[in-house]
């Protein structure tokens, strides 16, 4: 196996036996970036020079003896977490030129192992989207089919990992944007409890759902991710003050007996039958290894979407007046403040990204806050309430992770509706605010991967994990590689 396919883990072993050097990994990874980057087109930014300093560091660090779980380990980042030094995009051109002055808490934690950054990776602008295809730089493409989209918004982190380009990375999920592309490009994501890691340095799109993840070649990777970008910051006021536990003790348990709740409302007509039939004999192989399956409702998923895009653009329009030309980021001349405002954001943001604004402005407006923004707040107690009741009866819940395979590139970017369901059994978790995984389960008959979703309580996050190892440890559909 090529350094490059290989996992966290298991290139930590390798390290740590001293049998490879953290530059022959990093050279193995950018060989394989330079080769299929083109096609691609995982990253916005690659950060060669700052890895290869990076790289005789890490070295050092494992010659000494003081090597961390990640040390030397090759890792991408989405390019809407602030990264001190380096630039710091969102995919928008409002942001084209924009270096940070400090370091996201997450990044942070990453870059203190002497992990090494081969670079920032493309996304839907802001995170507004579920493939890819809203940056302003480039479609990223996905890599078992380049004709087809690779999800989003996390497509370039998933796209990375998934072609090679990395050995893992993180993305941000606000309503699916880790899961979903996980799902599309046949590998680990994990979304985990709203507040379990910080957002401080994450650029804001909704602040009430957006969380930071993983995103992996297998169970154990994410894991690892875990163990170092969880808990507590003080720098984030949502943050919550919940010790984390060692994520990785979880992998290998028994399931035994684990109840494992499916949704009737999750398997729905207009489903591609693939996806269906992956997932239904992925709870089969789950209840062949000891769990229990019982039928849940959530009832009120039928609105999920609808209160969805009613928050999170109420909460895109309040936290993107800040783009105004006046204190960073794009500034367009005009004859006057106000013309400089309209010029400026006219111009830097996107047509995805003026949409959202748009909606969400008229959902806080005078005299439709209540109809619209409060009712949508109301419907989400709701949601979670629904979630609260199923978790009394079972310890987990399963379901697919998209409706569909990846599809084509241009198939839905000019129906809006068609797109926004592409999340349509991802964003419940994050209105809930619980933490979900995609693991990979199948592949359709046109070669694409499947994912299957497996969603915990609040601070779950162990057991979903012991499940989706159990599950994947069972199977075979985490080893399959794209041939690019």
């Amino acid at each position: 196996m090529k350094l490059n396919e290989m996992t966290i883990l298991g290139l930590r072993k390798l390290l740590d036996k001293r049998e490879v050097t953290v530059r022959e990994v990093v050279d193995d990874v950018y060989g394989r970036i330079d080769s299929v980057e083109d096609r691609v087109k995982a990253f916005i930014t690659i950060t060669r020079e700052e890895a290869y300093k990076n790289t005789e560091r890490a070295q050092e660090a494992i010659d000494s003896g003081r090597a961390s779980l990640l040390t030397g380990i090759p890792i991408a980042i989405k390019d809407n977490m602030c990264t001190k030094g380096i630039l710091t995009t969102c995919a928008s051109q409002i942001l084209h030129n924009f270096v940070p002055p400090y370091e996201s808490t997450v990044t942070g934690k990453l870059r203190g192992q002497d992990c090494v950054l081969v670079g920032k990776t493309n996304l839907d602008e802001f995170a507004m989207g579920s493939s890819t295809e809203n940056s302003s730089f480039h479609t990223t493409r996905n890599p078992w089919n380049l004709d087809c989209v690779p999800g989003g918004s996390s497509g370039g982190s998933v796209a990375a990992v998934a072609a090679g380009e990395c050995i893992a990375a993180v993305g941000s999920d606000t309503g699916g944007s880790i899961r979903q592309p996980a799902s599309l490009c046949g590998i680990v994501g994990l979304k985990p409890t709203y507040g379990r890691v910080s957002r401080y340095g994450l650029v804001a799109f909704a602040s009430s759902l957006d969380q930071i993840g993983p995103i992996t070649k297998d169970v154990a990777d994410a894991a690892a991710m875990m163990n170092v970008i969880a808990g507590h910051d003080p720098l984030d006021s949502t943050s919550a003050p919940v010790a984390s536990p060692d994520f990785m003790a979880a992998l290998g348990r028994d399931i035994k007996g684990l109840r494992i709740g499916i949704p009737r409302e999750y398997f729905i007509e207009g489903m591609d039958q693939d996806v269906e039939k992956s997932v239904r004999d992925a709870i089969k192989k789950l209840e062949d290894l000891g769990a229990r399956a019982v039928e849940v409702s959530l009832p009120h998923t039928q609105y999920a979407i609808a209160t969805y895009y009613i928050l999170a653009t109420s909460e895109a329009s309040s936290n993107l007046a800040r783009y105004d030309g006046v204190k960073y980021g794009l500034r367009e001349p005009a004859k006057d403040l106000i013309d400089m405002y309209m010029n400026t954001r006219a111009k830097g943001f996107g047509a995805e990204v003026k949409r959202r604004i748009m909606l969400g402005t008229y959902a806080l407006s005078s005299g439709y806050y209540d109809a619209y923004y409060k009712k949508g707040q109301q419907v989400r107690t709701l949601i979670k309430n629904d979630f609260d009741s199923a978790f009394r009866d079972v310890d987990v819940i399963v379901t697919p992770t998209a409706p569909t395979g990846a599809f084509r590139i241009g198939e839905k970017a000019t129906d809006p509706l068609q797109m926004y369901l592409s999340d349509i059994f991802t964003i419940s978790v994050n209105l809930a605010g619980v933490p979900g995984i995609s693991v990979p389960c199948g592949f359709t008959r046109e070669g694409l991967p499947v994912g299957l979703q497996i969603i915990g309580k609040h601070f779950g996050e162990e057991t979903i994990l012991q499940a989706a190892h159990a599950f994947e440890q069972s199977t075979e559909w985490h080893l399959r590689r794209p041939s690019l």
